[in-house]
């Protein structure tokens, strides 16, 4: 708080600064500086542009330049008559703005005068004062915004005085005229600016001395006011008497001339605003019992609350019939005050009474929902039901007596009743309240763990004895001994301070109860979630943790602030304070702004909604109409997503107020950080954002990188996701896929060979099997007839021969079901024609084929028999394999083509 020792020191030591101060006198020469003499320097360039005629410079005097140097001076030389026109053009708009300056300083500089002799007659009033001290705050942030809107003009002075360099030396070629006259009215123009600057400085250097002095003034007041000592005699008190009864007096004469002069003459609205506060009554109270009566009120049925039911109902209903107070309170006053009913001397005394009124029914409300005298149920600490009820009736008899103390101090006040009536008063209300806490020293409200509520109870511990004792007594001896304002003071502290801790203190309870884990899905609000939107427990707790913060949030944004006007702070010094801390918090030479952050965190939100939806419009309406291929409406749809979260980032940051260059020095710093740890991160976002833009597969690809094999699913700035044959999904960096050799067999289009091979014996027709197999490809409708199918005799095996047939399809992803096809169909064919042998002398176990397209280039025998129960058959078909491919006489050749077709024709399937 304000410091009380040494206030008259620093009192002393900044008085004299604030009335030696002269601001007016500086500003006021300030304009016809900055008129007169850029003035002088902007005519001079136009001068120097007569000799230009027709757009070529005119030699120098000497007429010898070296070629080197010559060319700078000759080229600013033959500058056009438009370019001097500009110059004054841009002469013209320095004198507006510099002279803008010098009225908005010399406009301070009266300000702070005037304001300084506001503070010297307002010495007396702390409110006055911090409400002064608020301007001065105001024109100190006006000068200093003055001062910096001058520096992007002098950076540009500064920028082309280095353009133009040094003035020629000795022994140099001279420079062209209107380069000098730009330098000079360029250097006139910079002091200028400067001596704006300084004024500007001098100017900010005042209103702080004016604003430290205001500080250094009420710190004295506070302290004189606490420390200030009254002889207490029975003079005193006799004249108070005095003075009581002549208030009454007038109290009662003003009264009563206030109420016949309203029936008599303002009958219509004195009954509307007791109508319109009626209603407003009806509205505050009873509304807020209706909308949060399971909130306020104790639930007869909950035979055992749990902990946090009980403070929930302790808080809120204390938190919101209070409100509910103050605002009916508030509205009675403003109906009165409109319609013209109250009178000036009357006007303080409703005012002091409805705040004391407010004050005392949240001391009250507060101390029976901790106590809970009628329900042990509910309270929240343990002391008896005997103890119970004589705490609230102490509490409630040291706030009654605080707030008579308080009203007949504003009643004393508003009648002009002399000032030791006032002492009096305070006198007696410290003294009774400083008895009320000694006496309750000595009640019995503690209870042992097992004993039940309505036990007789035991004394305090003897720590809180000796301490409401100590307490008691030395409000007491302070009032005693004349510090009459410091008893009152604590006292008041005692009572409304330790009531709002109490209220923090359970509100603080209550948002640890609610952001405990699992507590917020017993509450009736968590159970109206899980019911409505069909949370879950995880879901729950994030919520109840959103709560408590909000609780622990509004606790401290609501009490904090009267804490501070009980301890002798203003409403202007809190809204200072306020203000400050939502635009301004300093840290060295960086200034954060809550608000600015606020606005930028908003601002990135909307940013990122608007881009989600761009992304569903496009996706949705324009590429889906268009038929665009899958894997390029996702990679547009990443790229907007990436482009609009990035601007949107940048627009945050910039509403923050944060400038992106002061990030530089910590951006350079991380670099090297970048570079050794993060350097796989950074490959394989790069090669994320590559693989997007070159695009070399798209989801729903069907891409080979190694061992892995399988449809792309999702490319990200991380990790490509491929999906294998077996659905099993894996997560490969884009690095991988950047540096290594992937196959995509659908990378333009979706067309692919399939080729089978076939092998029959050495008896069957080479050319017979080709145009066999060129048949029955052609005959299948998925099979392209451009490019048409082909046919190849590929190798001769020791029994076999082998050919291949080689299709196209359309999908390649179709080419497992078209090659299943065409096998069925050739086994089906060769069948009916007698080609191939159905039993080989070599039975090969083939892999099964995948469904998906895997081609396998095992060579495949027309017929072979899959099942174990044809062993006999494959052994007899082994020997008359051989018997047919035995060599022949050649004495018998006609016998033994005679024995080859009556073997053909004894086994058909071959």
């Amino acid at each position: 708080m304000l410091s009380l020792a040494g206030a008259g020191a620093v009192v002393a030591q900044n008085a004299q600064p604030a009335q030696t101060t002269q601001p007016a006198q500086t500003p006021a020469q300030a304009p016809a500086q900055s008129n007169n003499q850029p003035a002088q320097g902007g005519a001079q360039p136009a001068q120097n542009t007569q000799p230009v005629a027709d757009g070529k410079a005119q030699p120098a005097p000497n007429g010898q330049q070296p070629a080197g140097d010559a060319a700078r001076p000759a080229q600013n030389a033959a500058a056009p008559t438009q370019d001097a026109a500009q110059a004054n053009d841009a002469t013209i708009a320095a004198d507006a703005g510099q002279s803008q300056t010098a009225e908005q300083l010399a406009t301070a500089g009266k300000e702070l005068k005037r304001l300084k002799e506001l503070v010297g007659k307002a010495s007396d009033d702390d409110i006055a004062l911090a409400e002064l001290k608020v301007q001065v705050d105001a024109v100190a942030k006006q000068i200093i915004s003055t001062s910096i809107a001058t520096r992007p003009r002098l950076d540009e002075i500064k920028a082309r005085l280095t353009e133009l360099g040094d003035p020629p030396g000795e022994g140099q070629p001279p420079e062209a005229d209107i380069v000098t006259a730009e330098r000079k009215r360029l250097l006139a123009e910079r002091g200028e600016i400067n001596a704006l600057t300084g004024e500007a400085e001098s100017l900010s250097i005042q209103a702080t001395k004016l604003s430290n002095g205001i500080t250094a003034t009420r710190r004295a007041l506070f302290s004189n006011t606490l420390l200030k000592n009254t002889d207490v005699s029975f003079e005193m008190f006799d004249e108070a008497f005095s003075a009581t009864i002549n208030e009454t007096h007038v109290l009662s004469r003003s009264t009563m001339s206030w109420l016949t002069f309203v029936w008599n003459y303002k009958r219509i609205p004195l009954l509307t605003a007791i109508f319109l506060s009626i209603c407003a009554a009806m509205v505050f109270l009873v509304g807020s019992n209706k909308l949060f009566s399971p909130y306020i009120h104790h639930d007869k049925s909950d035979e055992e609350p749990s902990y946090f039911r009980r403070l929930s109902v302790a808080f809120w209903s204390t938190f919101i019939p209070t409100i509910s107070m103050a605002a009916f309170a508030l509205s009675s006053f403003f109906f009165m005050h409109s319609f013209n009913v109250l009178r000036s001397d009357i006007t303080p005394i409703i005012a002091i009474a409805l705040a004391v009124l407010v004050v005392g029914f949240f001391v009250t409300t507060l101390a029976n929902a901790v106590l809970s005298p009628s329900d042990s149920r509910w309270r929240l600490v343990r002391v008896s039901d005997r103890g119970a009820n004589v705490l609230l009736i102490t509490i409630f008899a040291m706030a009654l007596v605080n707030g008579l103390d308080y009203t007949f101090g504003g009643i004393s006040e508003a009648m002009g009743s002399p000032v030791v009536l006032t002492v009096v008063k305070s006198f007696v209300a410290s003294v009774v309240i400083g008895l009320i806490i000694i006496a309750s020293a000595w009640i019995k409200p503690t209870l042992k763990k097992d004993e039940p509520f309505d036990a007789p109870g035991r004394p305090w511990p003897r720590i809180v004895s000796i301490g409401l004792v100590l307490t008691g007594a030395s409000l007491i001896i302070a009032a005693a001994t004349g510090y009459v304002g410091l008893s009152r003071f604590i006292a008041t502290q005692i009572i409304i301070t330790g009531a709002i801790l109490v209220m923090m203190y359970i509100g603080f309870l209550t948002g640890k109860a609610v952001s405990r884990q699992g507590a917020f899905a017993e509450t009736a609000a968590g159970r109206f979630l899980e019911r409505r939107y069909k949370l879950e427990q995880v879901g729950l707790d994030q919520v109840g943790l959103v709560a408590g913060l909000s609780i622990y949030a509004l606790v401290a944004l609501f009490f904090i602030p009267l804490i501070l006007l009980q301890w002798g702070f203003q409403v202007a010094d809190i809204e200072s304070w306020t203000y400050r801390a939502v635009t301004e918090i300093k840290i060295g030479t960086i200034t954060i702004s809550l608000m600015g952050i606020l606005a930028g965190i908003l601002f990135f939100i909307l940013g990122y909604i608007v881009t989600r939806w761009v992304q569903r419009w496009i996706d949705g309406n324009v590429m889906a109409r268009s038929r665009v291929d899958a894997g390029v409406r996702n990679s547009i749809r990443t790229g907007i997503g990436y482009v609009g979260v990035g601007l949107a980032g940048l627009i945050g940051v910039s509403a923050a107020g944060i400038d992106l260059s002061n990030l530089a020095l910590v951006a350079g710093a991380l670099s090297l950080g970048v570079g050794f740890g993060l350097q796989n991160i950074v490959s394989n976002f790069v090669s994320g954002l590559i693989l997007l833009v070159e695009r070399p597969f798209k989801v729903g690809d069907w891409i080979v990188s190694g061992t892995t094999e399988g449809f792309v699913k999702r490319i990200s700035v991380r990790a490509t996701e491929i999906e294998t044959f077996q659905h099993q999904s894996i997560m490969m960096p884009n690095s991988l896929l950047i540096n290594a050799s992937v196959g995509n067999w659908t990378h333009r289009n979706k067309l692919g060979r399939s080729e089978i091979a076939v092998t029959v014996t050495y008896a069957s027709d080479p050319r017979r099997i080709m145009d066999l197999l060129a048949e029955i490809a052609g005959a299948h409708p998925m099979v392209l007839k451009n490019p048409s199918p082909s046919v190849g005799f590929t190798a001769f095996g020791e029994d076999r021969m082998t050919f291949e047939l080689r299709i196209y399809v359309a999908d390649v992803l179709t080419g497992g079901g078209v090659r299943n096809d065409l096998r069925v169909a050739i086994y089906e064919r060769f069948r009916d024609e007698g080609i191939g042998a159905p039993f080989p002398l070599k039975i090969e176990d083939v892999p099964v084929e995948d469904q998906t397209g895997i081609e396998s280039h095992e060579p495949e025998t027309v017929g072979e028999p899959k099942g174990a129960a044809s062993a006999e058959a494959r052994a007899a078909a082994s020997k008359k394999e051989a018997a047919s491919a035995a060599p022949l006489d050649e004495e018998n050749e006609e016998e033994g083509g005679k024995r080859r077709a009556s073997s053909r024709r004894s086994n058909p399937n071959r």
